[in-house]
């Protein structure tokens, strides 16, 4: 029996190299979807890029609440119109400044510009630095979509084993995910878990034996998240991972993986599940 293997891409339209490489490993058929961020001057020319996968490749929304420019402006949660670091929304003696509405605002704001944009609702939620687990974000979940006809899915927390080199990464992430998981299916959403793919990108070597893992354990209802791109100017000023988004295409355009997958009984699936 064929396995099959839920593959998304995070960052459709961090930068125009990322949304390039994405775009190519999902024609290869070598990605089930991707999630966008929609805040950037260059969404709605990324979207029209993208906008002829909707059917065959999953598209989301990958909300954004740290690190780059705010959609709404200034605000508690963006003082100086910049989003802040996630220290800042994750721990509750600093999480007390901002107001929840500002939030939502946001997170508002990068939806329309999502449905403006494909003229749908996305497939599936998840965030940029895993923001989707905090507590305010699953309030504006449910408030948006709980009990609503096609709600979205959404990237469930990391319970799949890993190395003891990934052990902290995936510690702190389901410190972030408690309880997550089983709150958003009692509201009704379908909830993709374990979630698999979390590694020390600084080691990008280390990319390659995650996946191949992957293809060999996690089930069908789970989800790899990667972060394939190509480095380009704008990327190098958005985000400090770089060099493992190019490591990352290489492999998952490679016949390695291919012949990986192979061997593993398994295929890559398909945008509708």
């Amino acid at each position: 029996m064929t396995r099959r293997l839920r593959l998304i891409a995070d960052d459709y339209g961090l930068a125009s190299g990322v949304s390039a490489a994405i775009l190519e490993l999902l024609e290869l058929g070598r990605l089930t979807g991707t999630s966008c961020m929609t805040g950037f001057p260059e969404w709605h020319d990324e979207a029209v890029r993208i906008k002829p996968l909707a059917g065959r490749a999953a598209i989301g929304l990958h909300l954004t609440l740290t690190d780059q420019a705010a959609v709404t402006g200034l605000s508690s949660l963006a003082p100086e119109g910049r989003l802040p670091p996630l220290v800042s929304l994750a721990l509750p003696v600093r999480r007390g400044r901002i107001d929840d509405g500002d939030v939502h605002a946001e997170l508002d704001a990068q939806r329309g510009r999502f449905v403006e944009a494909l003229g749908r609702e996305p497939d599936f939620i998840d965030g940029h630095q895993h923001v989707h687990f905090l507590p305010v974000v699953r309030r504006w979940l449910r408030k948006r979509f709980a009990k609503e006809a096609g709600m979205p899915a959404l990237r469930g927390s990391p319970s799949w084993p890993g190395s003891i080199a990934t052990a902290l990464k995936i510690t702190a992430v389901g410190a972030l995910a408690a309880g997550f998981d089983r709150s958003m299916e009692r509201a009704g959403f379908t909830v993709m878990r374990p979630l698999t793919g979390l590694y020390d990108w600084r080691q990008p070597d280390g990319f390659a034996s995650v996946l191949r893992s992957a293809i060999e354990t996690l089930p069908e209802n789970g989800l790899f998240m990667c972060h394939p791109g190509h480095v380009d100017e704008t990327l190098r000023g958005r985000d400090p991972m770089q060099s493992a988004r190019e490591v990352e295409f290489a492999y998952l355009a490679s016949d390695d993986f291919g012949a990986s997958l192979e061997r593993a009984g398994a295929v890559v699936m398909g945008g509708q599940g």
